[in-house]
């Protein structure tokens, strides 16, 4: 009966587990560690403790890209999320790449390509005078003053 128990704890402890996907709060709380990940940096290297901004760099990196990672995952589980209809630039217009402080016309950011639910998909809160617009298949986070582009998040839909 012993060895019975025991390599039943064996196997459950070798077993893989299934990767689950966060929560949305899990998401928040690990964008807001890396937020105050990246002012501890700061903060060193305001005070000219540079080793400690080193280590603390390479603690934010990990945690970045385990927040990265993390999306990947939910990106990949829920697939069903990220596959909408094909898009359609506004009349007159075509889609072209674009990079971060380029400048949109107010066409590409009315109503019909706003990202209005981006908590559905994992994206952090844009801020005040600020907006997601699909573009192509990108998203793109905008400043609604004047149209420039703050982010591109490529390759977002499928």
């Amino acid at each position: 009966m012993r060895k019975l128990l025991l390599a039943a704890i064996a196997a459950t402890a070798l077993a893989p587990t299934a990767a689950t996907a966060q929560t949305a709060g899990e998401v928040r709380r690990d964008q807001r560690e890396v937020a105050r990940d990246q002012r501890e940096v700061d903060r060193d290297l305001a005070k000219g403790k540079y080793q400690e901004a080193r280590e603390d760099a390479r603690e934010t990196q990990r945690d970045r890209n385990e927040t990265n990672r993390d999306w990947q995952d939910y990106r990949r589980t829920h697939r069903h999320v990220f596959d909408r209809s094909a898009y359609v630039a506004p009349r007159g217009y075509r889609y072209h790449p674009v990079a971060v402080g380029a400048t949109l016309n107010r066409a590409y950011w009315g109503p019909h390509y706003r990202v209005a639910n981006y908590s559905t998909y994992r994206l952090p809160y844009p801020g005040r005078h600020r907006a997601y617009v699909r573009y192509g298949n990108e998203v793109l986070l905008i400043n609604t003053y004047n149209g420039r582009v703050l982010a591109v998040y490529n390759d977002f839909f499928y």
